[in-house]
């Protein structure tokens, strides 16, 4: 019997969003659901006071890829926002990333030479060979104060261990630079979608039937039938019922607040890199887009233990995880109507760009082309 869609796309956030409007694209009929009452998945801004609010945490866009790049812009226009985060270590405040402004505010240096030499010093006397853990590895590649002041505390918020118990490959390498450099990114192209991101996705789904509310494993066997191939963007064990076990993510809850004042604190992103402070950062998010509303909206973002039921967001890739992943993996590739895709079904962390890119191979993939994206 034809079924009713050709596709159904489990999952509104940008992986599914581009899956959906590229096979339209093609003639094909999708249907779009989301267990949230809302579109856009974890790129979901709201606006609040005119500010657009990224609900789930900070997302700024940027690659190297100007193919990647053209293609999101031709939905939205991007603006040319710059992630330039402040880090507050105990009321002093240091530029991020790590470059010749931090070293003037930790050390009082003024020049490359100067820097050079007393983060070498600040290596030699923390230096070990073979890094057992984070905290061995980190002091070996930036030194004791830059690690006590700027990575230690945070990442242990972060992660919810002690440094000294986590591995080392957590951090391979830290950048640095001996330029007076804040923009965090080394990418060509940056910047936020004009009106949020939630108007990126609307675009893309523009004259597709989309349901929100609907959760996929409440009623999956009648959304099955509905639809020749599923494109799957949940997290993989869940969909396998954990057959191999649970895979660990970390979790966020967030805290927002609007504020009667103008400016908050001057930045989009100051990370809080002390143990005192609960929270790893706060988002002031109307300097995203450069507003200049009477009102302002603040996040405080705090890491969790995930547990079932919370929203997952940073898998732990760990060796136990990975080889369980594995197993789930191999047991994906026997399907044959569904297709798995995005952070949570490859468990794997993704920037932004990562998700467009992977969307659009699946896609030339899929439909037999040549690649969309290189």
């Amino acid at each position: 019997m034809e079924k009713e869609y050709d596709y159904l796309i489990v999952g509104s956030g940008l992986y599914g969003a581009i899956f959906a409007h590229e096979a339209t694209k093609r003639g094909k009929k999708c249907l779009v659901i989301d267990k949230r009452e809302h579109i856009g998945g974890n790129i979901y801004t709201k606006p609040v006071e005119g500010i657009n609010v990224h609900t789930y945490g900070a997302h700024i866009f940027h690659t190297s890829n100007k193919r990647i790049w053209d293609y999101v812009n031709s939905f939205v226009e991007f603006n040319r926002y710059t992630n330039s985060p402040v880090a507050n270590y105990n009321g002093e405040l240091f530029s991020l990333p790590f470059n010749m402004n931090t070293f003037y505010q930790l050390w009082k240096v003024k020049t490359p030479q100067e820097a050079k030499a007393k983060l070498e010093e600040q290596i030699g006397d923390a230096y070990v060979e073979n890094p057992q853990n984070l905290e061995e590895q980190a002091m070996s590649l930036v030194g004791k104060d830059i690690y006590f002041k700027l990575i230690k505390s945070y990442t242990e918020k972060q992660w919810g261990r002690k440094a000294t118990e986590l591995p080392a490959f957590i951090i391979k390498r830290l950048p640095v630079r001996f330029t007076f450099d804040n923009n965090y990114f080394n990418d060509t192209y940056q910047g936020i979608p004009n009106g949020g991101y939630t108007s990126i996705i609307e675009k893309m789904l523009e004259g597709i039937e989309v349901r929100t509310g609907v959760d996929y494993f409440k009623d999956r066997e009648a959304l099955n039938d509905i639809a020749e191939t599923v494109v799957y963007t949940g997290m993989i064990d869940e969909f396998y019922d954990y057959r191999f076990g649970t895979l660990e993510y970390r979790s966020l809850r967030f805290e927002h607040e609007t504020l009667d004042t103008d400016n908050y604190q001057g930045n989009a992103v100051v990370n809080y890199t002390d143990a005192e402070t609960p929270f790893t950062r706060i988002i002031e998010h109307k300097h995203f887009e450069f507003g200049t509303q009477e009102k302002t909206v603040i996040t405080r973002e705090y890491p969790s233990e995930w547990k079932k039921g919370d929203e997952p967001y940073y898998p732990v890739n760990d060796a136990r995880n990975e080889e369980m992943f594995k197993k789930y993996k191999e047991l994906s590739r026997s399907e044959t109507n569904v297709i798995f895709g995005g952070r949570l079904a490859d468990y794997k962390y993704y920037d932004m760009h990562h998700v467009v890119g992977i969307a659009l191979k699946k896609v030339a993939e899929v439909f037999k082309e040549e690649e969309l994206i290189m």
